[in-house]
């Protein structure tokens, strides 16, 4: 709720609504990030009526946000984020946190794998999150015995001990959970769907994520370089499943992008427009997932009850016990993790240390150790 004694500026919704960014999606002009800051701090405050709150996110929505406006949104979050780090410096997975409703969720199985290859991996969810309101990383974890409504400190612990970590939204990132009434009246995704999944709570220097298009790689890119509060090193994203990070099955592009990529301007300088995706440091390339093993298609991996059978699954495939699409499908998704933490210097040798360690039993191991933490 607003604080009494909260002062903001000159910018209540209702005004950027009438002069800014509420005229439609052709007309309407992008807000500054001064105006986006203020924006952000009076939602989270929960200083605006519902009807005014309603209308500018669906106005954010029309007009679609620049990478400014979200930098500004994501640094407002991060303020009020409770940072926990642990000792290694592992890969950041933001999958879309309002989850999948019909295909297998391979990220935990996939981190594990990853986990026990020698590169930490942390995720972090809520519980069913407005729109969708499906199952997420969390669910998967409590199917599998896991305890996942942990501190930020034990999360952090967590990926210490284990190579793997889980954050919840809750613990790490109230302001975003105290919006999930009003984001759930909303009937669509705003803004927020997309900021809450670059929180990053364990400060990785490395993001991993997906995109249905290239342009919101592009986008995020940009977002994560117009971010003040986040100093990446490197993202990875590809093309995922239901939006989720895990890699959609057959031509699949992936976008890569390195602070310090040398090619065209010097990020280390901070020249912030060289370092974002018009810079020399972001590629995309194509990749066929058959010719990693994953010779499948997206139906293969379909399920009836998410969590439960995504936890199975997991399972089997750590176990050794399963072989076949999701076995291959964990083993892809593990590579890129690996190459995305530059353990591997292709997803080649990823796949190969991912199979590795799934046959001679580390990886279970790692599901054992969180299943103890």
């Amino acid at each position: 709720m607003a604080q009494a004694t909260q002062e903001f500026g000159d910018w209540p919704l209702k005004r950027l609504m009438t002069e800014v960014c509420g005229s439609g999606h052709k007309s309407a002009d992008d807000l500054t990030r001064a105006q986006a800051t203020e924006a952000f701090e009076r939602i989270l405050a929960g200083e605006p009526d519902p009807t005014t709150l309603g209308a500018f996110w669906l106005s954010n929505r029309w007009k679609r946000n620049t990478p400014e406006e979200l930098g500004a949104y994501v640094d407002v979050m991060c303020d009020r984020v409770e940072y926990a780090e642990p000792d290694v410096d592992p890969v950041d997975c933001g999958a879309n946190y309002d989850g999948k409703g019909r295909t297998a969720i391979l990220g935990v199985a996939a981190g594990a794998v990853a986990a026990a290859a020698g590169t930490p991996v942390v995720v972090h969810s809520g519980d069913r999150v407005p729109t969708q309101k499906q199952d997420s990383y969390k669910h998967v974890l409590d199917e599998l015995g896991v305890h996942t409504e942990l501190t930020p400190s034990d999360s952090a612990d967590m990926v210490d001990e284990t190579g793997f970590g889980f954050y919840y939204q809750p613990a790490f990132n109230p302001a975003i959970d105290d919006l999930f009434d009003r984001r759930d009246q909303m009937g669509v995704r705003t803004f927020v769907n997309t900021v809450e999944t670059l929180a990053n709570p364990a400060g990785a220097s490395t993001h991993l994520g997906s995109f249905y298009h290239l342009a919101f790689a592009k986008k995020v890119v940009d977002t994560f370089v117009e971010s003040e509060f986040h100093d990446l090193d490197r993202v990875l994203m590809f093309q995922g499943m239901e939006g989720y990070d895990d890699v959609r099955p057959g031509y699949t592009k992936v976008a890569e992008w390195d602070a310090a990529g040398d090619a065209g301007g010097d990020a280390s300088e901070g020249n912030a427009e060289a370092a974002g995706s018009e810079g020399a440091s972001f590629t995309d390339f194509e990749i066929e997932t058959a010719e990693y093993g994953m010779d499948l298609e997206e139906d293969d991996l379909a399920v009836d009850d998410v969590a439960a059978e995504s936890a199975a699954i997991t399972e089997a495939v750590l176990a050794g016990e399963r072989d076949g699409a999701f076995a291959d499908a964990v083993a892809v998704n593990a590579a890129l993790r690996i190459y995305a933490g530059e353990d591997a210097d292709s997803i080649e040798e990823g796949l190969d240390a991912a199979r590795e360690v799934i046959d001679d039993g580390s990886a279970y191991e790692v599901l054992e150790e969180l299943r103890e933490f």
